[in-house]
């Protein structure tokens, strides 16, 4: 039976490189071939291969699309992608929106699959609550609420959010939290578990799928509760969280979730 190839977009990414160990780590049925791209955190790129030493690592550009034809040349083409590249923050997609809408919205990603003579590739796109129409015939959408959990191998430049609530409590400073937008944060080993399933379901069983899948923990909470969560557990007090309104502060006309 052929070795099953999976590449990651954006694999030097925080959901990325959770995803990447954990299929690295598979050694029943299906262990995989792995490759990854990555783009603008090249300096994340040796630790991680250090760590997946089996995995291949391309340059691409997602805006140009240059850099697929060589995954295609020195990998094969993919029996599965995971598109993991993001631009979230809305003031950096506010800077530079034709990247945002490129990285977002993967249009060189899905002409370099539509190529394949046989299109049977399971795209598997991580998207935020933004969803965008498409006609590729084998594919699974999760949606994302906040993603958290541990640092990764390689740690990312990218603020997380329970790492970020700790550090700025730890000031002993007072700080503004909104009490009036609700989440449901999602533990990233969760997320990736949903991933390898959907993975698992296209190569055990051959199943095309088209699926749209809202991924969210167990809680809504808002990011009051998620800073008191911290302050319980860290030993902070909870008077360091100012409760503030969600509409008293511009984030950009762009809202990520």
């Amino acid at each position: 039976m052929e070795t099953k190839r999976v590449l990651v977009v954006g694999g030097t990414g925080y959901l990325g490189q959770h995803l990447l160990l954990s299929l690295s780590q598979i050694k029943d049925n299906a262990p995989y071939d792995l490759a990854f791209t990555y783009h603008s955190n090249s300096n994340l790129l040796q630790p991680l291969l250090d760590a997946i030493p089996q995995s291949l690592a391309f340059h691409v550009d997602l805006v140009t699309g240059d850099g697929f034809q060589s995954i295609a040349s020195k990998f094969g083409l993919p029996h599965v992608v995971v598109n993991c590249a993001a631009l979230s923050v809305p003031r950096v997609c506010e800077k530079d929106p034709d990247a945002a809408m490129s990285i977002n919205v993967p249009n060189s990603l899905v002409n370099w699959l539509s190529s394949f003579e046989e299109r049977d590739t399971l795209l598997i796109h991580l998207s935020t609550d933004q969803v965008y129409e498409g006609s590729w015939p084998n594919f699974a959408i999760l949606r994302s609420s906040i993603i958290f959990g541990p640092q990764t191998i390689s740690p990312v430049p990218k603020s997380l959010p329970i790492q970020w609530i700790d550090g700025v409590l730890s000031k002993k400073e007072q700080v503004e939290f909104f009490h009036d937008e609700f989440r449901c944060p999602v533990y990233v080993k969760d997320v990736v578990t949903i991933i390898l399933s959907l993975i698992n379901k296209w190569v055990i069983e051959g199943k095309q799928m088209k699926l749209l899948l809202n991924v969210g923990g167990p809680d809504r909470v808002s990011r009051v509760q998620m800073a008191e969560t911290v302050a319980h557990v860290r030993g902070y007090s909870t008077s360091l969280i100012k409760q503030v309104s969600a509409s008293s502060v511009y984030r950009g006309s762009l809202i990520a979730s």
